[in-house]
């Protein structure tokens, strides 16, 4: 074999070694039971992920997208089917485990905030923090950097009932930032803001993907799915279509 070959050899290989994938799902579904019916949210997908990826999930209404990114994300358990996240079987650990793995793996971005409404800005981003045994005072340092990250320095002892619907979806997002996690999950973080706090937060995720995080994200934005290295159409609990954007 020539040295060229062996070099063109070596890159394909170590190629092959960058792409590391993130999340694979094989054979995933979840039923959920309604009274005497059974809903298929999920039905039966498989699905594989890299590392630093920009996933956009899109589809109608009720097609299981956030079923899909709660399973991704270990926030709720499958059927039947296997879930890895960054080469851990996550769909077989028990719920103090998964809790564990959630909060050093996983940052969550919900639709609807999903604040703790005792707590102020800053404690609502410390909060992540303290479960990993942080000191307060790093926890209070990381916490004022994320809310000047987003824009929100001035309302860190406000609590989320004194701030707007868009102040309190970058709270939002500066607690799922809080344990530097390389997964971050959203469900439509744009929707029902203002033009201006969506145009903020659209420019934070594509500040994200520059930062190599992998990135799934359900969304209707166009310019979210700009961002996209990965379009996944999503219907009725299965993967009608999968893109990928180069």
């Amino acid at each position: 074999m020539s040295i060229e070959n062996n070099i063109n050899n070596n890159q394909i290989s170590t190629k092959k070694k960058e792409l590391t994938i993130a999340i694979k799902v094989t054979n995933l579904t979840k039923d959920y039971e309604i009274g005497d019916f059974i809903v298929r949210a999920v039905d039966n997908i498989s699905l594989e992920i890299l590392e630093g990826e920009f996933v956009v999930i899109k589809g109608p209404s009720g097609a299981g997208k956030t079923t899909l990114l709660n399973l991704l994300g270990a926030l709720d358990k499958p059927t039947e089917g296997e879930v890895f996240s960054y080469g851990v079987k996550i769909s077989d650990m028990d719920h103090e485990s998964l809790a564990i793995f959630r909060l050093m793996n996983s940052g969550f971005i919900f639709q609807s905030y999903y604040l703790i409404s005792t707590l102020t800005a800053e404690e609502n981003v410390m909060f992540p923090i303290n479960l990993i045994g942080e000191k307060l005072e790093d926890q209070r340092r990381i916490a004022v950097e994320l809310l000047k990250k987003v824009n929100l320095p001035d309302r860190r002892e406000h609590f989320p009932f004194q701030l707007s619907s868009g102040e309190q979806q970058r709270v939002a997002i500066a607690r799922a930032l809080a344990n530097d996690p390389p997964l971050i999950l959203a469900d439509e973080p744009t929707a029902n803001l203002d033009k201006e706090t969506s145009s903020f937060i659209r420019n934070l995720f594509k500040e994200l993907k520059q930062n190599k995080k992998t990135i799934i994200i359900a969304t209707h934005d166009d310019f979210l799915i700009e961002l996209a290295d990965k379009i996944i159409s999503f219907e009725d609990g299965k993967i009608i279509n999968e893109t990928l954007i180069k």
